[in-house]
């Protein structure tokens, strides 16, 4: 890396008990899993080849918005601003967005302290114009906001319909304590996937090349490969689908049998039929996001969404009443 122009602060959690966690998970009636343990080198490379998809609307979905509506997502959100990233990526989203907002600052969020590094090694070498200032960092808990020579509006970044990955509540939570970070006049731009058909929905989480399959069962060979487990993927059925009274797709690790799993010097059972929960997707209509945008202390000020209404980008601002503190 440059360090001419490339800062860094980690501020990385402790690690965690992943044997105690997996075990509690499994434990559980009914069972889960947390979703983070997708991310291992191959699972990442799954998700990948998942938004490539042609049955995967999301992520040429937000693309298109960026590219059509940059001039009103400029005007909204101004150039030479600090621009915060929620997940670090070298994607071809941000990109589009470096080169619209042209900021002084970028700042990156990752867990993940290599594949942040190697982000911003790409992104530097690609805009050598660019000033970034990346931090390892839990996003999704309480941070601190580092020291940074920068007075100028902070604009938050959290594409690709992550949101959608929290839970209502915990989503509430996230989006207000990004508020006391982005600051009285700070803005936030969202990727919100819609409610919509449930039939689109399904196809794009039941892929026909079965990449969506292969990366749910790829949980398993992380905890095989991390915690000396011996449990076969093949031994479980991928299961998606989407729950609408609760406006959101589930996605499921059904065993195929009565079986028993050892995992990290324990053995587990699970019957036929059981399933392992492993993720949630909440999609959102217009109204939904404004009252959890509401409920943290934000008005939606725009909306930008693809030709078939599948997606939103939502442009977020700290209402006046919100509090007007900044975490340090």
């Amino acid at each position: 890396m440059n360090p001419t122009n490339i800062g860094f602060d980690d501020l990385s959690p402790p690690p965690v008990d992943l044997r105690a966690e997996v075990l509690a998970g499994l434990r559980q009636t009914p069972k889960r899993l947390p979703p983070k343990l997708f991310y291992d080198q191959r699972g990442s490379a799954l998700f990948d080849a998942i938004t490539r998809l042609p049955e995967y609307y999301p992520t040429r979905c937000e693309l298109a918005i960026l590219r059509e509506r940059r001039d009103e997502i400029l005007a909204r959100l101004g150039r030479h601003g600090v621009l915060i990233e929620y997940g670090s990526g070298s994607s071809e989203k941000i990109r589009l967005l470096l080169e619209t907002l042209r900021p002084a600052l970028y700042m990156p969020l990752d867990i993940s302290r290599e594949h942040l590094l190697q982000a911003c090694a790409a992104l530097a070498k690609d805009h050598p114009w660019l000033r970034i200032h990346a931090v390892a960092v839990d996003y999704s808990s309480p941070w601190r906001f580092p020291a940074i020579e920068s007075r100028a509006r902070r604009i938050g970044f959290f594409p690709g319909s992550s949101i959608g990955n929290f839970e209502p509540e915990a989503a509430r939570r996230f989006l207000a304590a990004e508020r006391a970070t982005l600051g009285p006049d700070g803005g936030l731009l969202l990727g919100v996937d819609l409610k919509k058909d449930p039939q689109v929905l399904h196809t794009a989480y039941n892929d026909s090349d079965g990449i969506t399959a292969a990366f749910n069962r790829n949980i398993l060979e992380h905890i095989n490969r991390a915690l000396d487990a011996s449990i076969d993927p093949q031994a479980f059925e991928h299961r998606a689908f989407y729950n609408e009274p609760l406006g959101r797709i589930e996605m499921h690790l059904v065993s195929l049998l009565d079986q028993s799993l050892e995992v990290a010097g324990e053995t587990l059972s699970i019957a036929a039929q059981e399933s392992i929960h492993t993720e949630n997707s909440y999609k959102y209509s217009k109204s939904d996001l404004v009252a959890l945008a509401s409920g943290a202390g934000f008005d939606v000020q725009d909306w930008w969404t693809d030709d078939r209404g599948y997606f939103a980008l939502a442009y977020l601002e700290v209402a006046q009443s919100a509090p007007t503190q900044v975490t340090t």
